[in-house]
């Protein structure tokens, strides 16, 4: 019975963000599948000595909020939110499953077989801060 206030607690504000083209649903503690983020890599090799620190997790600034959502209020933004931000940390960086992509032409005996494996980044959200100070809906 601990846990569920836990869980139910860190799930109380929620945010759409905008990452490349596509629109994602983010709550703190979660993680999503974005397309791939050049800039952020898990292994950075860092010679500075205030990146040593940051390293093995390089954190990321999502600036494109679109909606945050509280329990009681939202924000919404005209395009984005205001001074709202969501930090996310840098989890991994992968490819997705294959692709199978197969040509054929009939009667000509043309078959192509490839396989295609698009590169992804896991991140996962950490906090979603600067919100308060633009104008809420309230929800009643």
């Amino acid at each position: 019975s601990s846990v569920e206030p836990a869980a139910s607690k860190r799930e109380e504000v929620f945010a759409v963000v905008m990452v490349g083209s596509r629109q994602y649903i983010v709550f703190p503690g979660r993680y999503i599948y974005t397309q791939r983020l050049k800039g952020a890599n898990v292994n950075d090799k860092a010679s500075s000595s205030i990146f040593l620190l940051l390293r093995n997790f390089p954190s990321i600034s999502l600036n494109k909020v679109l909606l945050v959502g509280t329990k009681t209020s939202t924000y919404i933004g005209k395009p984005i939110v205001p001074n709202a931000t969501v930090l996310a940390t840098v989890e991994e960086q992968i490819l997705d499953k294959k692709v199978i992509v197969f040509k054929y032409k009939k009667k000509k005996h043309y078959r192509r077989n490839i396989g295609h494996r698009q590169p992804i980044t896991r991140i996962r959200i950490t906090s979603i801060t600067g919100y308060q100070d633009s104008p809420a809906v309230t929800l009643s």
